[in-house]
């Protein structure tokens, strides 16, 4: 059984695939406690993988695109197996972690790493995108760690007005590593 806190049907609104409609499967539980995290990732139900390969056809119908979220969704024992099933469905799988839990990935998997506290370097060097969230201060401790080819995205924190200019000015002093992405769905006030 998996622990979720919630699967809803939306676009992706950060990194390379803003704009993309996905099915989102939040679960439960993070292994960080990050002080910033706008994430409520609490448990609210469990599901079998069957359960929930059958919530995402409900969510989203057709919809190739499943993300998996958390909290930190490499953290369950169980995602493996939700990710095979959900390959075995027909879904594109994309990921969001931290990328401190070292797990192989099938190659069709697309995997975002949002480093914090911590990173392992093969998650790092795994990665199809690392995004770095911007608080006050460009995280410029974590790009040695991507291969020069992944794109980096610096997101700031809350898209608060100073973030944003840090960001901007990183990117455009860096542009040839790095890449904007706002919260566009929370500029649009959709999950």
């Amino acid at each position: 059984m998996l622990q979720l806190a919630e699967i809803f049907y939306s676009v992706q609104g950060e990194g390379t695939w803003t704009g993309t409609p996905a099915v989102f499967v939040r679960l439960a539980g993070c292994n960080l406690s990050c002080g910033f995290c706008d994430t409520d990732f609490s448990l609210r139900f469990l599901a079998s993988v069957d359960e929930l390969v059958a919530r995402v056809r409900a969510e989203g119908g057709d919809c190739p695109m499943v993300i998996l979220t958390g909290g930190e969704p490499l953290a369950q024992r169980e995602t493996p197996a939700l990710i095979a099933a959900l390959r075995a469905d027909g879904r594109r799988v994309h990921i969001e972690s931290n990328g401190t839990m070292p797990t192989d990935l099938p190659d069709d998997v697309w995997l975002t790493v949002s480093p914090k506290e911590r990173l392992t370097p093969e998650m790092a060097a795994r990665a199809n995108e690392g995004k770095l969230i911007v608080d006050g201060r460009v995280p410029d401790e974590w790009v040695a760690h991507f291969p020069a080819a992944t794109p980096l995205f610096l997101q700031p924190e809350g898209n608060k007005p100073a973030n944003i200019a840090l960001a901007v000015d990183a990117a455009k002093a860096d542009p040839r590593r790095f890449r904007l992405s706002l919260q566009t769905h929370k500029f649009i006030n959709v999950r």
